[in-house]
């Protein structure tokens, strides 16, 4: 087993899990996984601590999911048909939509380590004290950092 089959068996089914939260759409989560990965093979070289390799592909599912979202901003994102159809208030559906939409770029805007450790802990489930150990810092500082990061991120968002 080479090098890079075994980062993908130990960090295949995490990444998709980390692609979920994001997604909330299994067969989307596993496109962009597939997508993460080749990336990663493609880019492997550029691993320099392989200790961290969840963190690194984290990074580019993270850029992957990024680069599919701005994808879709440039289609039209009301389907009359889809609006037709569904009980709900359109009005609501796009307030919704406005805010999910401000909240991914706000926090894609955000410098590292905030938008690094507020996705790790928020999408990929991460607790502080692994947030720390992959970083290398105390427990303190991921609390410190995350706290900060949602700080940040409300201010953006007002």
């Amino acid at each position: 087993m080479t090098d890079f089959e075994k980062l993908f068996s130990e960090n295949r089914e995490f990444i998709f899990k980390y692609l979920m939260k994001m997604t909330r759409d299994v067969s989307l989560s596993e496109e962009l996984t597939q997508e993460t990965f080749f990336r990663a093979y493609m880019n492997y070289a550029s691993l320099k601590q392989k200790e961290k390799a969840s963190v690194w592909l984290c990074q580019i599912a993270k850029n992957t999911y990024f680069a599919w979202y701005n994808e879709q901003k440039k289609k039209d994102p009301f389907d009359g048909h889809e609006l037709e159809s569904s009980g709900e208030n359109i009005e609501e559906l796009f307030v919704q939509k406005e805010l999910s939409q401000k909240a991914l770029l706000c926090l894609h805007e955000l410098d590292e380590p905030y938008k690094e450790v507020f996705m790790l802990s928020v999408f990929g489930c991460f607790s502080l004290k692994d947030i720390s150990l992959i970083f290398g810092k105390s427990e303190s500082w991921a609390r410190v950092t995350f706290y900060r990061a949602k700080q940040k991120l409300l201010e953006r968002m007002r």
